[in-house]
């Protein structure tokens, strides 16, 4: 059998799978927490609780309704879109104005109560949700074993990733977001109704997140908590790309899961904090992040 530094080769390649699928989820939920931060100016702490939020309305969609996998996958993000609008309407929009302080406690605050009403209605233990049947069973590809699931996560986060930068970073609606975040009064004498833009930016960043929930349904157990197993990592990964960089949290995201796959390789013990370590690095080198741009 093939080996490369001592692993055997299908080892190896197996770990790198499974950390660029668990860097997938780590771009596209940093993704939607740069570009909150990066339009609106808020720390949405909740956004790993929208993430749970997405993977339990596939379940239930399924489980209540008969609603496929496909289906979810378009209807959970517009659902939680709107739960988004909710918030944003009725909350953060107070908070603009004020320390960052504000709306980090504040979307902490939604994220007890939403996963205690998940929590109460189907406790901590776990849902399982199936993998469709289009994407079941795995591909030969010679040097190693693909799951077409999980190969199937990878190219949807990397397509939707791309597209979401092209949108904010090429486009003429990208352009009116940046500058009505930038200086609101005049794109409003524009005619740009601003408000509006700034809530459906709200909206679409929590609909990646519960995009990404339904993408992780099949993988791991829906669960109340298991969102909040997974933002702090977010949030590491957020600040070593570069607070609202929006290509930051994308190649970043890709690249510490590619990491944190290797290093349970060669060094198992060190995997749950390779992140952490590196960000303490980035912050003494680069304070504003990787990607970020220094004030």
């Amino acid at each position: 059998m093939t080996e490369l530094f001592g692993i055997p080769l299908p080892a190896l390649l197996g770990q790198l799978l499974l950390g660029l699928v668990n860097g997938s989820f780590y771009a596209m939920l940093s993704l939607g927490l740069a570009v909150i931060f990066g339009m609106l100016n808020i720390i949405n702490f909740a956004h790993g609780a929208l993430y749970m939020m997405g993977a339990f309305f596939a379940w239930m969609g399924l489980e209540y309704l008969g609603l496929n996998y496909w289906f979810m996958l378009g209807l959970a993000p517009l659902a939680v879109g709107v739960i988004g609008i909710v918030i944003e309407r009725t909350m953060l929009q107070w908070l603009y104005k004020l320390d960052h302080l504000y709306g980090l406690l504040l979307t902490f605050g939604i994220t007890l109560v939403i996963e205690g009403v998940f929590r109460s209605f189907y406790g901590v233990s776990g849902q399982p949700y199936q993998v469709p049947d289009a994407l079941q069973g795995a591909t030969n590809l010679g040097f190693m074993i693909l799951p077409n699931y999980r190969g199937w996560v990878v190219v949807a986060s990397l397509v939707v990733c791309f597209a979401v930068w092209a949108l904010i970073e090429k486009t003429s609606l990208g352009a009116k977001l940046r500058a009505g975040t930038e200086n609101p009064k005049l794109v409003q004498a524009f005619g740009i109704n601003v408000p509006r833009m700034v809530t459906l930016t709200y909206a679409g960043g929590v609909a990646l997140a519960a995009f990404a929930g339904v993408l992780a349904a099949p993988i791991l157990q829906v669960s109340a908590l298991m969102g909040s197993n997974l933002i702090i990592v977010v949030f590491a990964v957020v600040v070593i790309g570069g607070m609202g960089s929006i290509l930051g949290s994308i190649l970043t995201g890709l690249g510490l899961g590619i990491v944190e796959g290797l290093t349970k390789v060669f060094y198992p013990e060190a995997s749950n904090t390779v992140v952490f370590v590196v960000m303490a690095i980035v912050l003494l080198v680069r304070p504003a992040g990787l990607f970020g741009k220094e004030k």
